[in-house]
């Protein structure tokens, strides 16, 4: 979803993002235009714009001698929680859950990024996809995908499109080991925007993982972006009473992937 202005749209999203994170309550009035704008330094036109973006999305209602109050979610939405603690059981949980639509799928020679990545040769030739993950019709996450020639040679375009990857891997043989993942957060581009039905500059979840096999080599190249609205990563945590007051340590086993119709979920 495009706002009209990049103040406008700055607004929007910083709204929007007060909403998902629950700082802004189902109920709550939200301040008038007029004080919005001197709290903002902008333009009545702008916040009119930005509110118009979120009463189109559900997220506020607008009435006349009322204001602008904050929407309860949807029904239909939903919030997934990950727990890191147990990686592989969320993603295979998460890939019978959810829908995929490709948009990108081909076979290309690695970059030098992807190669160090992978450890590969630059130049190596890699299966590279585009994907859009959804759940109850809505889009939650942009995966891009590098995987090894040689693992990939497995499984085809219409295989990914409906299959879990970690469940093609294992198809081609490969023994997973273990992964590395770094996450940070990103504003997303026209390109990602438009995907994932956002503003332009809207704040996603940016995930780094490169999965190896039981012999250290490097099988799958991802890079996941997520709605923050539509995705939480949570950790849980517990005192490590051998190393201290100050150590705390993840909680194995304690749970998968949860989904949340119609609330949001905050993490621990």
């Amino acid at each position: 979803m495009q706002v009209a202005g990049l103040k406008s749209q700055r607004l929007y999203v910083f709204l929007k993002d007060a909403i998902s994170r629950g700082h802004l309550t189902p109920g709550q009035k939200l301040p008038s235009e007029n004080e919005l704008a001197v709290q903002f330094s902008v333009s009545r036109v702008t916040v009119r714009r930005a509110l118009s973006a979120l009463s189109d999305q559900g997220l506020v209602s607008r009435k006349p001698g009322m204001g602008t109050v904050v929407q309860a979610p949807s029904l239909a939405s939903t919030v997934i929680t990950a727990d890191v603690s147990n990686l592989l059981p969320h993603i295979v949980r998460m890939g019978k859950d959810s829908q995929i639509r490709m948009l990108e799928f081909a076979y290309l020679p690695a970059n030098a990024y992807v190669a160090e990545k992978l450890d590969l040769v630059p130049g190596e030739r890699v299966q590279y996809s585009v994907r859009v993950r959804s759940t109850a019709g809505q889009p939650f996450s942009h995966l891009t995908t590098h995987v090894p020639d040689r693992v990939a040679q497995s499984y085809d375009e219409s295989d990914l499109a409906r299959t879990p990857l970690y469940a093609l891997l294992e198809r081609s043989g490969v023994k997973i080991h273990r992964a590395t993942q770094t996450i940070t957060a990103v504003l997303a581009s026209p390109t990602i925007a438009e995907a994932l039905g956002l503003a332009q500059g809207s704040p996603l979840i940016s995930l780094t993982r490169v999965v190896y096999d039981e012999k250290g080599r490097g099988v799958e190249l991802l890079e996941a972006l997520y709605r923050p609205d539509r995705y939480r990563i949570q950790v849980d945590l517990a005192r490590d009473s051998g190393r201290g007051d100050h150590f705390w340590k993840p909680i194995r086993g304690k749970s998968g992937v949860r989904v949340n119709p119609g609330r949001s979920s905050r993490s621990k």
